[in-house]
């Protein structure tokens, strides 16, 4: 029979030695998250910020600023970044800030759009929600913007998802009319791209 004494010794060596291992595997991982570089956020790669100005992305008016005017009313759209207007530099180093910018009449947007527009002009994130591609099409008789890659299609006027297979609208990003041309006037109403789960 072990003595009651030597059992109650090895039971508070044993609780000291695992609470020795538990704070050393603490510190280690602690040191090792210290290690690991953490991801920096470049200017260019910042999300739109509030005051940025919308630039065309492409084509021979790239880099330049949009419009409300030079939009023809009823699409298509453009794609743009938005742009530090002090720095000048574009936000193009992350795909989420590739942009849809269109001109639709203000009389048939849903309600819950038209507070995100200025004189009809809608600024939505370019990125499907189903994969990460970039809505790239337009589809004038159905008014509609459509994926490449999986044929999503998405009812700009409405936010709607209309057919394919995202599983949400576009997330829109709020704009005001600045002296230098269309301006971010807040965050996007939702999240962009894919979500887990």
């Amino acid at each position: 029979m072990e003595d009651p004494k030597l059992r109650s010794e090895r039971r508070l060596l044993l609780t000291l030695m695992g609470t020795s291992l538990g704070f050393a595997t603490l510190s280690a991982l602690l040191v090792a998250r210290d290690l690991v570089p953490r991801a920096s956020k470049s200017p260019e790669k910042l999300p739109p910020q509030v005051g940025d100005l919308l630039v065309y992305a492409t084509g021979h008016q790239e880099g330049a600023p949009i419009t409300p005017a030079q939009l023809p009313l009823g699409g298509p759209f453009v794609l743009a970044y938005p742009m530090d207007p002090k720095t000048k530099v574009v936000r193009s180093g992350d795909p989420k800030n590739t942009l849809l910018v269109i001109r639709l009449d203000p009389a048939g947007l849903a309600p819950e759009v038209a507070k995100y527009a200025v004189g009809g002009v809608l600024v939505y994130s370019a990125v499907c929600t189903h994969l990460g591609c970039i809505v790239s099409l337009w589809h004038p008789a159905q008014g509609v913007a459509q994926c490449p890659c999986h044929g999503g299609e998405y009812n700009l006027a409405q936010d709607k998802v209309v057919s394919g297979p995202p599983p949400r609208p576009l997330p829109l990003l709020p704009v005001r009319a600045g002296q230098g041309g269309l301006e971010v006037a807040g965050p996007f109403n939702g999240p962009v791209g894919v979500q887990a789960g």
